[in-house]
C-alpha cells in the first residue's frame, strides 16, 4: 500500500467532510499538497479551494486555484466549510536573513485567513504550528522570529475562537518530512540528508547534531490534520508526531549516509535554532480517536528515511 492509499484507506471521519468545501493555502508546499491529493482521491465530493502563488502541477474538476499572497486580504465568493492554513515560512536562513518579512508574513496570513473563516462562518479552521513553539523564548535573537511568530498565530487561533466563536484548532507538527518532499530544491535538513543520500555523498554537519527532537512522516501528519479538523476542540492545541523515538539529528544523519563534521562558528547565523531536546506528546491527538501509521512506528526513523529515498513523488 502506497501513502496516498494509506491515507484514504485510514480510519479519519470521512464523513464530516462530504459534499464539503475546502479553503487550503501551501497548496504547493508538501502538506498541502499531500492534503488536496488525499481529499481528491477519496472521493467524498469534497471541493477544494488552493491559494498558491505558482502554477502547480495538479489538475481536478473539483479543484480551483487562487493566485495571491496571503498577506493580501481575501475575497471568496463561494461558501467555505473547512480551511487549512499552511502557507507559512520553512527556510530556516531566510529567518535570518529576513527576520521582519518572516513574521509578518506568519501575522498577516493567520489574520487574514481567520477572518475569512469568521466571515463564511466554517465548520473548522486548522492552522498549522511547529514544535518550535516549545523552543527557548529570546525576543532579541533575529532567529525568535519563527517560533514568536508562530506563537502569536497560535494566540491569533485561540482569540478568534474566544471573541468571534470561530472553530479555530492548532497542529503543533514535529519536524515533518516523507515521501514527496522537492530533495533538489528543499533545503531543510533532511531534504540536504535525502538529496547526499541519493548521490551518495557524505552528509556534512554544521554542528554536534545533538539536537534531539520528535519527527512526524507526512502519513501520520495528514491524517492527524484531518482528525484535527473533524473532532478537535475549537481554542485547543494539539502535538502531531509519529510513534517513533525522538532522535537526534546526528542519528537521523546515519540513517540516510556517512556523516563528517565541518562545525560552524555561529550555528545561529546559519539558521539552526539553538540546541534543545524537543519531545511531543500526542495523547491529547489520539484522544479523538486517530491512530498512527504502525508501519511507520515498527520500522522507525530508519524506515521514514528510507520511504523519503525511494519514493521521489507522492502517489
Amino acid at each position: 500500500m502506497n501513502d496516498l492509499e494509506y491515507i484514504t484507506n485510514s480510519n479519519v471521519p470521512w464523513e464530516c467532510f462530504e459534499n464539503k468545501t475546502f479553503f487550503v493555502t501551501g497548496a504547493t508546499g508538501l502538506l498541502g499538497s499531500i492534503l488536496i491529493k488525499s481529499l481528491l482521491k477519496k472521493n467524498k465530493k469534497i471541493r477544494i479551494i488552493a491559494l498558491t502563488r505558482k502554477q502547480p502541477a495538479m489538475e481536478n474538476k473539483d479543484l480551483s486555484f487562487i493566485y495571491g499572497d496571503i498577506a493580501q486580504k481575501l475575497k471568496i465568493d463561494e461558501p467555505i466549510d473547512y480551511i487549512v492554513h499552511g502557507a507559512n515560512p520553512t527556510a530556516s536562513k531566510e529567518f535570518i536573513d529576513h527576520p521582519v518579512e518572516t513574521i509578518k508574513t506568519i501575522y498577516e496570513g493567520t489574520l487574514n485567513t481567520l477572518e475569512l473563516a469568521k466571515e463564511k462562518n466554517v465548520k473548522s479552521y486548522l492552522y498549522l504550528s511547529s514544535m518550535e513553539v516549545y523552543t527557548d523564548m529570546n525576543t532579541t535573537s533575529a532567529r525568535s522570529c519563527y517560533p514568536e511568530g508562530k506563537r502569536l498565530a497560535e494566540n491569533l487561533c485561540a482569540s478568534y475562537f474566544h471573541e468571534y466563536k470561530v472553530n479555530a484548532k492548532i497542529a503543533r507538527l514535529a519536524q515533518t518530512f516523507g515521501a514527496g518532499i522537492d530533495i533538489e530544491n528543499d533545503n531543510r535538513v533532511f531534504a540536504q540528508f535525502a538529496r547526499a543520500a541519493k548521490e551518495k555523498k557524505d552528509i556534512v554537519l554544521r554542528t554536534k547534531g545533538d539536537t534531539v527532537r520528535s519527527y512526524c512522516y507526512t502519513t501520520d501528519a495528514i491524517t492527524a490534520m484531518l482528525w484535527i479538523l473533524a473532532r478537535g476542540e475549537g481554542g485547543e492545541f494539539y502535538d502531531v508526531a509519529s510513534k517513533v523515538p525522538p532522535t537526534s539529528i546526528y542519528d537521523m544523519a546515519k540513517c540516510f549516509e556517512k556523516v563528517v563534521f565541518d562545525i560552524a562558528e555561529s550555528a545561529e547565523k546559519l539558521g539552526y535554532p539553538p540546541a534543545k531536546e524537543i519531545i511531543l506528546d500526542t495523547a491529547k491527538l489520539e484522544s479523538l480517536g486517530w491512530e498512527p501509521d504502525k508501519s511507520i512506528e515498527e520500522g522507525g526513523i530508519k524506515e521514514m528515511c528510507r520511504r523519503v529515498v525511494e519514493w521521489k513523488t507522492f502517489v
